[in-house]
């Protein structure tokens, strides 16, 4: 080796994706489909069934052959039963119930049905789901910030572990209060811990042909998450024996320890070139490429970014352009899954199996995924991200302004999700291209406490249409278009080497907006500056 070579020379020697990538992927996007599962286990073991107040004496009937049900339970305006509330046959007023029976064609048994997660103590069920996400909140920070400290393989390994723990150990909590604590303890390495390392290690292992291929693979594993949810739902009736199973999923993660490899990007960037490089020796080997590296030349070479160790999320708000970037790219994962969860709960009326709804509520996205891969390496990552939130945005409007539950609405509606998930997906590989190494962990886990703050903030949203049916998708539509508007000034990844530094970073893309790129003129200057760096390479 005459000259020095930096570490996009190394790794391109290993190609884009050979039998190395296709083994650690494969390890890696297993942390996508227990995120996916460990996200929505509570729709199932804290499931709230159809259920209506204990008739005084009533003995073992069933949710619906109770005799003389109408004698005893007042209806509601809109024809229902009301699930809360007993007429006093005396005075022939209404009063709350403390008892209550429950439909059991679906669910046997749940947390809310063993802790009456009803009526009056519905915010019961809804902080359990909060705590979660707030622990996944929690960890997409915190975490994020130690893997870009201490390295990806770690965080990974170690969430697994405690995830396995926690997932089955909230089974037994004994009481509410020690369940939502576990809870938001089983968020933090649930669905961020191990997912967004996983994801992370991806981006930065396989060549640019690929990224999007396997990005979007990572979001079709964590809709397969959802699938197993449901599955799992249907054959397993008691729901501590279900969580006990949705925890030991993790199990397929506790070989990561031994089988998968650090981040050579992340341990070139903080300085430890020779272990990165023994990985790329490694990879080499394994994908049969006879290429040799002098080890130790390359040890003695000065890594690619002195203090790349002390980068953190902070870093991310210091210079002008990687602020504006950054801003961008929190309100993209924001939007996306504010519309995403938005659009997700105007189906909420459909009727029948809950398992099968759930199930295709995970299916329908895999078409959208397959499209996007297709698009993405063609479109880019910046048009489809915007074009989707666009039109995303605009489904909402329309939806809202039908007859909701109509079948022309509720085409709408999945139209909407179909776009959204495919932004969705996007803003992942987007995210993980835009920003450079020493930080990239950081930037993903910023944004995933973005979009985990707005799922929050969805159901609080949703409350809004006790003023105007219309007003909580119209605030989902404006954020989106919003969003999506200003995705245009970002710079393309495309087919662009992946950023290393934090001056890398801040360089990256100037100039280049949707609209500077759509100019005649800047295609031309463009071209005329690649022939005139070809010039002395002809001489």
């Amino acid at each position: 080796m005459d000259a020095p070579m930096d570490l996009d020379t190394l790794m391109g020697f290993m190609g884009d994706f050979g039998k190395y990538q296709g083994w650690q992927f494969a390890l890696h996007i297993l942390s996508a489909v227990t995120a996916g599962l460990n996200m929505l286990s509570l729709v199932t073991v804290a499931a709230v069934p159809d259920h209506r107040c204990k008739i005084p004496g009533e003995n073992g009937s069933s949710f619906h052959n109770a005799t003389s049900i109408a004698d005893y339970i007042p209806m509601l305006p809109n024809g229902k039963m009301d699930s809360c509330a007993l007429i006093n046959s005396t005075s022939n007023s209404s009063y709350r119930c403390d008892q209550w029976v429950f439909d059991d064609t679906y669910y046997q048994s749940s947390t809310a049905m063993d802790w009456t997660f009803v009526c009056d103590r519905r915010w019961m069920g809804a902080v359990a789901q909060s705590m979660y996400m707030f622990g996944v909140f929690t960890g997409a920070v915190w975490l994020g910030n130690m893997a870009d400290k201490y390295g990806r393989k770690p965080i990974f390994c170690w969430s697994a572990l405690l995830q396995l723990i926690l997932g089955v150990g909230v089974a037994f909590a004994p009481n509410y209060y020690s369940f939502i604590i576990i809870r938001y303890l089983y968020g933090i390495v649930g669905s961020a811990g191990s997912y967004i390392p996983g994801f992370v290690l991806t981006m930065e292992l396989v060549g640019a042909s690929k990224r999007s291929m396997c990005g979007i693979s990572f979001q079709a594993a964590f809709a397969f998450g959802f699938m197993l949810v449901a599955g799992w739902g249907a054959l397993i009736k008691d729901r501590i024996l279900l969580q006990v199973v949705y925890g030991c999923h993790a199990l397929v993660l506790m070989g990561h320890f031994w089988l998968m490899d650090e981040s050579p990007r992340w341990l070139w960037a903080n300085g430890r070139t020779k272990e990165a490089v023994a990985i790329i020796q490694k990879a080499l080997k394994t994908n049969k490429i006879d290429k040799t590296i002098d080890v130790s030349k390359l040890a003695n070479e000065a890594p690619p970014s002195a203090g790349g160790e002390e980068a953190g999320m902070l870093d991310l708000f210091k210079t002008p352009r990687l602020r504006k970037m950054t801003l961008n790219i929190c309100l993209a994962w924001f939007a996306n899954s504010l519309v995403y969860y938005g659009l997700s709960l105007n189906t909420g009326s459909l009727k029948g199996n809950p398992y099968l709804i759930l199930f295709i509520m995970g299916m329908v996205e895999i078409p959208s995924y397959v499209i996007t891969v297709f698009a993405m390496d063609r479109l880019g990552r910046r048009f489809i991200t915007s074009t989707n939130m666009i039109l995303g945005g605009l489904c909402c409007i329309v939806a809202a302004n039908l007859t909701m539950g109509g079948s022309l609405s509720t085409w709408f509606v999945f139209i909407g999700k179909f776009l959204i998930a495919s932004s969705f997906a996007v803003v992942y590989n987007y995210s993980a291209e835009l920003f450079p190494t020493v930080i990239r962990n950081s930037a993903m886990g910023l944004g995933s406490m973005c979009a985990r703050t707005s799922g929050a903030l969805t159901p609080l949203i949703i409350l809004f249409d006790s003023f105007d049916p219309k007003l909580p998708s119209t605030i989902f539509a404006v954020i989106s278009l919003i969003s999506g508007l200003l995705t245009l000034f970002l710079p393309e990844t495309l087919n662009k080497d992946m950023p290393q530094t934090i001056e890398d970073g801040e360089n990256f893309g100037q100039g280049d907006t949707c609209f500077t790129s759509c100019l005649p003129t800047k295609v031309k200057e463009e071209r005329a500056k690649s022939l005139r760096e070809l010039e002395p390479l002809k001489t």
